[in-house]
């Protein structure tokens, strides 16, 4: 019985990691083909011959560094305002005890079941008398907002786990609220803070649907839009918009493997009190 509960382990294992390789191997092997080998329908079909232009062609014709130029400076700024405010807000909920402590919290966790698409309307009535339509910060505001509930989530639940004594003797010190957050709480909250980073990059890289409403200047568009460079009225080139969505996708692939482990420690480092 263990050997067959151990084979039955692996095996799901095995389809799991089927399930996830595919759709990768399929845009790679899709983004190396000519029109004609992709409209075949053979999928897993290597190309007769590799089409490595199809990747020159895509940041050449798909204005690839303009469009990660902007893709680059939205998400950094989001990251940057998500994990100062959540920090703030989980250390302020976890050591503040103030009498609607637990009603902020719910509200925060309420705000994580609201879908991004029901509030485009909203924004727009309210971008607009504020010119902010056509900005970075008609993006970046909303993507703020979005993502703080779950940040602030996981932040104060590692908060909890952190002993009082270390801050109640830094306050002996002589040290005040923040200088405490500065030096001791947000050091250690290091595992989580990483993986508010991983899981906010991934969300914010390939939106499409807000930045779609909410940008039309071309200045100002990010890496989803490239894809409809290479789609004209009679014609659309396949193969180099699968290149382009692997140079677009590259960029997330590559951090979330090389930082996939702190995912793991952040999300369970609240899980036990220390």
């Amino acid at each position: 019985m263990p050997n067959i509960a151990k084979g039955l382990v692996y095996l799901l294992i095995a389809v799991l990691v089927v399930t996830q390789l595919y759709p990768l191997i399929w845009l790679a092997l899709y983004s190396l083909k000519t029109n004609e080998e992709i409209l075949s329908g053979q999928f897993f079909a290597l190309p007769a011959k590799w089409q490595w232009h199809n990747y020159v062609e895509a940041y050449t014709n798909g204005s690839y560094i303009k469009y990660l130029g902007n893709s680059v400076i939205i998400t950094a700024v989001t990251l940057i305002c998500v994990i100062v405010l959540s920090a703030m807000v989980a250390y302020a909920i976890t050591r503040f005890k103030f009498r609607f402590g637990p009603a902020v919290m719910l509200v925060f966790l309420v705000g994580m079941m609201i879908p991004m698409q029901s509030t485009l309307l909203p924004l727009m009535k309210i971008f607009s008398p504020l010119e902010l339509i056509n900005t970075r910060w008609a993006l970046i505001l909303p993507y703020v907002a979005f993502q703080l509930p779950i940040a602030i989530f996981i932040l104060s639940g590692f908060m909890r786990s952190i002993p009082t004594e270390m801050e109640e003797s830094a306050h002996i010190d002589g040290a005040n609220v923040y200088r405490i957050f500065r030096s001791i709480i947000l050091p250690i909250s290091i595992p989580p803070v990483m993986t508010v980073c991983i899981l906010t990059f991934i969300t914010i890289w390939n939106e499409y649907i807000m930045a779609a409403t909410f940008i039309s200047s071309d200045r100002l568009k990010t890496l989803p839009f490239g894809i409809y460079s290479f789609v004209s009225q009679y014609s659309v080139n396949y193969g180099d918009i699968g290149a382009y969505m692997v140079m677009g996708a590259a960029p997330v692939i590559l951090i979330y493997f090389v930082l996939s482990s702190r995912i793991t420690k952040g999300m369970v480092a609240g899980a036990v009190k220390g």
